[in-house]
């Protein structure tokens, strides 16, 4: 046989080995074909680094916030003298995202230097001894017992009343802005009438 049939022969016999759509590289070196550079893509479904890097981020984010709001929270509720739930609360941060964390981190840490404050001249707690103790407990829980809280988040008040759930009990006016005294009375009104489901969380 000719050599130049044998070397013919060979090199047909490694194209068919090689997968379907790789030709043999050209000794002009050509840029790639579309089929050679498909199987050089990353495989559909797959999660490109950056963002396999970007998850890890939050989840680090996340599990390095939650626990300093839980602790914030707590030296509240001490230095405030009011029961604390750190399950109730890890329930209630759960789900939210890393700048979510971080506004509530910020707010626990103005509450507890406003308990500090109070505390230091002497001044009571507002809801010391004023509302009965499975309601002191659902403050504590839902704002620190703080009866001023005012997020921006639609929910206002030591009970974070909505402004519908408010006027449903008598209230008028934005309940962050109501006395202790008035909160608590709607509070004990809206218990009286569904029980705990309107704080699903921390009324457990």
């Amino acid at each position: 046989m000719r050599p130049t049939t044998t070397t013919a022969l060979a090199l047909a016999g490694t194209a068919l080995a090689l997968p379907a759509g790789v030709a043999l590289a050209d000794t002009n070196d050509d840029p790639p074909s579309p089929a050679e550079s498909a199987l050089a893509a990353p495989f559909a479904g797959h999660l490109t680094l950056n963002a396999q890097m970007r998850a890890e981020r939050r989840e680090v984010l996340v599990e390095r916030l939650t626990p300093r709001i839980i602790r914030t929270e707590r030296k509240t509720a001490r230095v405030k003298g009011a029961d604390f739930s750190p399950r109730a609360h890890e329930r209630r941060l759960r789900g939210d995202s890393p700048r979510e964390l971080r506004a509530a981190l910020k707010q626990s840490r103005r509450e507890l230097r406003r308990a500090k404050s109070a505390a230091a001249t002497g001044q009571a707690p507002a809801a010391a001894g004023a509302a009965p103790p499975h309601l002191e407990a659902i403050a504590a829980c839902e704002s620190g017992g703080d009866y001023s809280t005012n997020t921006g988040n639609g929910f206002y008040g030591a009970y974070q009343f909505t402004q519908e759930t408010w006027a449903a009990v008598g209230g008028t006016g934005n309940p962050a802005a109501a006395s202790p005294a008035e909160q608590d009375k709607r509070a004990a009104m809206l218990y009286a009438q569904q029980g705990s489901s309107p704080w699903p969380v921390c009324g457990q």
